[in-house]
């Protein structure tokens, strides 16, 4: 059986970035959405092991030592970190794993899984489109808006690291694009399943 691969989708907060992954969910059965574990508090409606597993800074830099995270980074001041053990546990059940992470993420699994991993950075048309939807949302302080777009400049700095440039002008376009890309990430092989492929089918 095909071992499973990686889809990574980045993008600023308020690109739209979890209504895409909804539309992958819906499509596909063999998927697993890596949950991320964070020290930030926990905001209205997000559920314990659903959103986020939330832990202390105590707790994270324990974990961090004891070698038990795939990639983690600070941003924003708080640490964001993902578990190994569910990803290759996915992986070997041959699962599509999504990773919602931000660029330093993209950046670790890159280097750990390469060959089979594929990557969409999401966003808006433009920054003024992203302070408007940050700012409908009402969720955050301005002084956070503010942060969050400075951020996010920084980061377009490094979408060109990324696979596909997907822009959320239109939403259920942008669903499209994002299921596309799954599909292609599904079909993504290591060099060893290549190998193994080949030598299954010369034998006929």
């Amino acid at each position: 059986m095909k071992k499973g691969s990686l889809l990574v989708i980045s993008g600023p907060s308020g690109a739209g970035k979890s209504s895409l992954i909804g539309a992958i969910l819906e499509r596909f059965s063999e998927v697993y959405f890596s949950i991320s574990t964070t020290t930030r508090p926990k905001r209205e409606g997000e559920v314990e092991g659903r959103d986020y597993f939330f832990v202390s800074k105590e707790e994270f830099m324990q974990d961090v030592r004891n070698g038990l995270f795939l990639e983690w980074a600070e941003v924003h001041g708080n640490f964001y970190g993902t578990s190994l053990k569910p990803v290759y546990e996915a992986l070997d059940a041959g699962k599509l794993v999504i990773f919602d992470i931000d660029v330093q993420g993209h950046a670790s699994i890159r280097e750990r899984f390469d060959e089979i991993t594929t990557s969409v950075f999401v966003t808006t048309p433009d920054i003024g489109e992203l302070r408007r939807r940050l700012e409908k949302r009402g969720t955050d302080s301005d002084q956070t808006i503010r942060r969050r777009l400075q951020n996010a400049l920084e980061e377009m700095q490094r979408a060109v690291e990324y696979d596909y440039l997907l822009i959320n002008s239109d939403l259920q376009k942008a669903r499209e694009g994002i299921v596309a890309i799954a599909h292609a990430a599904r079909l993504k092989y290591s060099k060893e399943e290549f190998a193994q492929f080949l030598e299954n089918w010369s034998k006929g």
